[in-house]
């Protein structure tokens, strides 16, 4: 607990440094690049077309999902799903990356994946932008559930950041360890309800595949974005999803203050 809350304590004092190491994040990432940032939004949406087409077109034959239209359904758990992939996979390696930028700069270490989190976040926010122009345009229409939406976005940063905290110590102590989570991540696209529903499958599966904590989120985004429920309505599910990621967050802080002080001895 004195790990987590030290850790804690330095995203909060290092506040100001996290947001502008994060823009420089961004504008480092895309320097080299004609389009610049405008890539991080059309891959996705390239991909968004891809999945819509053979799950949405080709397998559900354009079926909506309660009453709305797949391809809004499956976006909102996309949006999700390509912020919490590139952002768990470059938080995993963020500090051996860096270590001889941390062998000469004098920063806690723990806002490392914070500020490659953030980096990333920037692509979600432009990514909701136009996921909520596209709803307007297929005249969906937004509701006040969407006032959930900041709730959800909070409760993901943090259970990225509790992941990256355990997997960017792990990694920078051995290296295979981000390549099985790069292997292991990709299972998470077809493991959580993203691109199809549950609904047709026995309900022990379904009280299984609600123990990812990744459901809870997707399903948090389906409710704000669309419409379709309040987060007061699955309280024992809520606190549920704050036991695992306090959980996680105090493993990855223990590990991470443990090792820290060695971190560059793997330069």
């Amino acid at each position: 607990m004195n790990s987590m809350m030290a850790v804690i304590r330095e995203q909060v004092s290092n506040f100001y440094l996290i947001n502008r190491l994060s823009v420089y994040q961004v504008k480092s990432t895309n320097n080299n690049n004609y389009l610049g940032m405008v890539w991080e939004v059309l891959n996705p949406l390239f991909q968004m077309s891809i999945y819509w087409f053979v799950f949405g077109f080709g397998i559900r034959q354009g079926e909506p999902v309660d009453g709305i239209p797949f391809v809004l359904w499956m976006s909102a758990g996309l949006v999700v799903w390509f912020f919490f992939n590139p952002a768990v996979i470059q938080g995993s390696k963020s500090i051996y990356t860096r270590l001889s930028m941390v062998s000469k700069m004098n920063f806690p270490m723990s806002t490392i994946p914070s500020f490659v989190i953030m980096s990333v976040f920037y692509q979600h926010l432009i990514l909701l932008g136009i996921y909520f122009a596209a709803v307007l345009m297929t005249g969906q229409g937004l509701s006040w559930h969407l006032i959930q939406l900041p709730y959800y976005m909070f409760a993901l940063i943090i259970l990225i950041f509790a992941i990256s905290l355990i997997t960017s110590t792990l990694s920078t102590i051995v290296r295979d360890v981000h390549k099985m989570l790069q292997s292991f991540i990709r299972m998470f696209l077809y493991l959580t309800p993203i691109l199809w529903t549950i609904d047709s499958l026995p309900e022990f599966i379904q009280v299984g595949m609600k123990l990812n904590p990744l459901y809870y989120i997707v399903e948090g985004y389906r409710d704000a974005l669309l419409g379709m429920g309040w987060v007061h309505q699955s309280l024992q599910y809520t606190l549920y999803y704050w036991v695992v990621v306090v959980l996680l967050l105090m493993i990855g802080s223990y590990l991470h203050m443990k090792f820290k002080s060695h971190f560059v001895d793997y330069i």
